[in-house]
């Protein structure tokens, strides 16, 4: 074997040359080597050595020669160092007899059991290394662990209302089981056609199924299915892959999730891959602004944007959405370095005129001027001002910059983008170059859950009016819904031409699963407890039976204004994160996540809020 190939071993960081103990651990090593290539090249020439152990003494006592003249220090020369080169020369005789023993039960073994011992001897090493003070860039501080209130509830003392969150319970089990039965590892499950179905938006990175419904898993006290999952998290996430992700999706999904599934149930295997993945993602905020990428590869660590994207900008729904994991992964990990590049972007952000006190979707990360002058609280812009206000209440309220930042942006939003239909319905329009288009998404019908959320920290004359926002929000988006042959809402409505939330674009029709309708009916449930919105929520369970279950799981539809649904072959993994996991709190008490200690990210992972403590205990999150 090449001397180039021993080195590793032979030369392996702290270990002492002038331990007997270390001594017969590298010998050990040079001889499963040695004899694994041996048997690797001539196996069937093995049963014919001789048993001579002059022969193999003859090898390996060279070797350890010029170990023993590094270890014994005297000249050979020196008379007085005759009696201890005596004991020095029976001592290598003894290690000797005890190798060759250990040689022959190895010939015993095949090529693989070998190779499995020497890995295992390597890890007895590296553990012997860190305990004699070696370094383990991967080593977390000790951070106590405390379970907030509420990471599972109560039985509803109401039996309707037991009955219905029993039954949201055994959606999310016929949806888990499909996707353990048909796709597990895969990120998502194809309910028609029975298997797996990756999304390019993870890269190579597996299992975001897994991760999203982590959580949901865990608070409806699934917990052997949790366990599965927990393993498999154990076992076969991996973030080191070659391949280039969506720092937002990335984030929201597996580090929301992986952080979420930390805090409701204390496993350190969590917390550990959440800070992974989490400085996997570090290198996307390397632009001259220190405004990230949207997209990363994670193994080069090179960045770009979308190519459709205003002029190579990054997106302020992308961008924006990072604050409240990479706070916690400050917290969790004692690295600074997180809050800092999220708290940065808010400094690149208030240098900025903002027209009509709007933030436009498109920031270019290189001059730091806004793209495209295009407003939308739906997609490309929704979760910035949801973060805005969730990092205000997640800081217990102490983080005064981001309050102002949210209750400004808020009443731009009201006084540009906020319309009444002819009918008296709200909606929120979006902004291009100074013109409304008078088209409400899905995707900001969670505007209604966001302005209840934030109503009791506006200023007392704003806060019932802010209620009724949220409350008139809520109706449209119903309204969206009501108004379609499935009692599923569209992706996208419009209030123009003489149409009043309606989709009127073929694609624009199509339902897949989401959860922003449901959110607000959650969040308003919650603040007013008028017993209509969880008649809406059961509404939506009702329409997803019967127009999105299927024997495989559960699937979106390409139209719902038509009278039989056509399935587009996808169950989401927010399905399982976010719809599933809305709508079993709506039917649940209020203590159950309660909000004045948790904050879900835009995923529905619920985030502990980071109290304020006089003390100042570093790491301390309650």
């Amino acid at each position: 074997m090449p001397v180039a190939t021993l080195l590793p071993f032979t030369a392996t960081p702290n270990r002492k040359s002038v331990s007997p103990t270390s001594f017969r651990l590298t010998e050990k090593f040079i001889l499963l080597l040695v004899f694994s290539a041996f048997i690797t090249l001539c196996f069937g020439a093995i049963f014919f050595l001789p048993d001579s152990s002059k022969l193999l003494s003859g090898v390996f006592f060279h070797s350890s020669a010029v170990e023993t003249n590094t270890r014994t220090g005297p000249d050979s020369g020196d008379p007085g160092s005759a009696g201890s080169d005596d004991r020095v020369l029976a001592k290598i005789r003894k290690d000797h007899e005890k190798a060759l023993l250990e040689a022959k039960d190895t010939l015993q073994k095949w090529p693989d059991e070998i190779k499995q011992d020497i890995l295992n001897e390597k890890e007895k090493v590296a553990k012997e290394s860190a305990a004699q003070g070696g370094n383990d860039v991967n080593t977390l501080p000790f951070v106590e662990y405390h379970r907030p209130p509420g990471a599972t509830g109560h039985e509803p003392q109401d039996p309707e209302t037991k009955e219905r969150r029993d039954k949201i319970k055994e959606m999310m089990k016929h949806a888990w089981g499909s996707y353990r039965r048909y796709a597990w590892g895969s990120n998502e499950l194809r309910p028609i056609s029975k298997q797996g179905h990756s999304s390019n938006l993870f890269g190579s990175i597996k299992g975001a199924t897994i991760v999203d419904a982590l959580d949901t898993l865990y608070i409806m006290e699934m917990f052997e299915e949790f366990d599965a999952a927990t393993d498999w998290v154990e076992k076969n996430l991996d973030f080191n892959v070659n391949a280039e992700v969506s720092v937002f999706e990335v984030n929201i999904r597996f580090v929301g999730g992986l952080l979420s599934a930390y805090y409701l149930s204390g496993k350190e295997v969590y917390r550990r891959k959440a800070v992974e993945l989490g400085e996997k993602l570090l290198p996307a905020f390397k632009t001259p602004t220190g405004i990230p990428w949207a997209l990363l590869n994670l193994k080069s660590g090179i960045g770009r944007n979308w190519p459709w994207a205003s002029g190579g900008s990054s997106i302020l729904a992308e961008y924006g959405t990072l604050h409240l994991e990479f706070m916690h992964l400050s917290k969790l990990s004692g690295n600074p370095d997180f809050a800092q590049k999220v708290m940065n972007i808010r400094k690149v952000l208030n240098r900025l005129e903002k027209p009509q006190g709007l933030y436009p979707n498109y920031l270019n990360p290189n001059s730091g001027q806004w793209g495209q002058h295009h407003v939308s609280v739906g997609g490309l812009g929704d979760s910035f001002y949801e973060y805005l206000l969730k990092a205000w209440l997640m800081s217990d309220r102490t983080d005064e910059e981001a309050k102002k930042m949210y209750y400004d942006a808020l009443q731009a939003i009201e006084t540009n983008l906020m319309r009444k239909s002819s009918s008296g319905l709200t909606y929120i329009a979006e902004w291009k170059g100074g013109l409304l288009e008078h088209k409400m998404g899905h995707l900001t019908c969670f505007a209604g859950g966001m302005i209840a959320l934030g109503a009791d920290g506006a200023a007392s004359e704003k806060t019932g009016h802010q209620m009724e926002q949220a409350a008139e929000i809520a109706r449209t988006c119903h309204e969206s819904y009501a108004r379609t042959a499935l009692k599923l809402g569209p992706e996208a409505f419009r209030f123009d031409g003489g149409v009043e939330a309606i989709a009127t674009r073929q694609n624009e029709k199509y339902f897949i699963l989401r959860p922003e309708v449901i959110e607000t009916y959650m969040y308003m449930w919650r603040f007013t407890h008028d017993p209509k919105y969880r008649e809406w929520g059961w509404e939506a369970v009702k329409a997803l039976e019967q127009h999105c279950k299927v024997e495989g799981g559960y699937s979106g539809v390409r139209d719902v204004y038509a009278s039989t649904p056509n399935h587009d072959d996808v169950q989401q993994s927010f399905y399982l994160a976010e719809t599933l996991k809305y709508l079993y709190l709506l039917f649940s008490d209020d203590d159950h996540l309660p909000f004045d200690h948790w904050v879900f990210n835009t995923e529905a992972h619920p985030l502990p809020v980071i109290k304020k403590d006089v003390t100042d205990i570093p790491n301390e999150v309650e």
